[in-house]
């Protein structure tokens, strides 16, 4: 098995009702759930808005995030696949493509 990572992109940028975001929560459990009821799961979490991005050699800082919100990494999971179709089709199920601007970005974690 080889490890890929999965970034997320896009998605809702302003809060939506309780019942809503408890309604996504539940897609994302049930989906995170299957993968780790196979073993496929390694991990991941969600991302915070705020952030900074550090440049020039660690000289400048600078308040962030700086791109569209389609472009935004909004979180991220560690799953386990035995090749890139498998980790693309797997991603097939996430609840993040639910959103019109939802995107998953699929890289294979490299071994150092």
């Amino acid at each position: 098995m080889k490890q890929f990572m999965y970034l997320f992109r896009g998605g809702p940028t302003e809060p939506s009702s309780p019942e809503q975001m408890e309604a996504v929560m539940d897609k994302w459990k049930t989906w995170m759930g299957g993968l780790a009821a196979k073993g496929l799961l390694n991990g991941g979490e969600p991302l915070q808005n705020e952030g900074v991005q550090v440049t020039n050699g660690g000289n400048t800082i600078t308040d962030g995030p700086f791109t569209e919100g389609k472009e935004i990494v909004g979180g991220y999971l560690s799953i386990n696949a035995k090749d890139m179709d498998e980790a693309v089709e797997l991603s097939k199920e996430c609840p993040q493509l639910d959103f019109p601007d939802g995107q998953i970005e699929v890289r294979e974690i490299m071994k150092m």
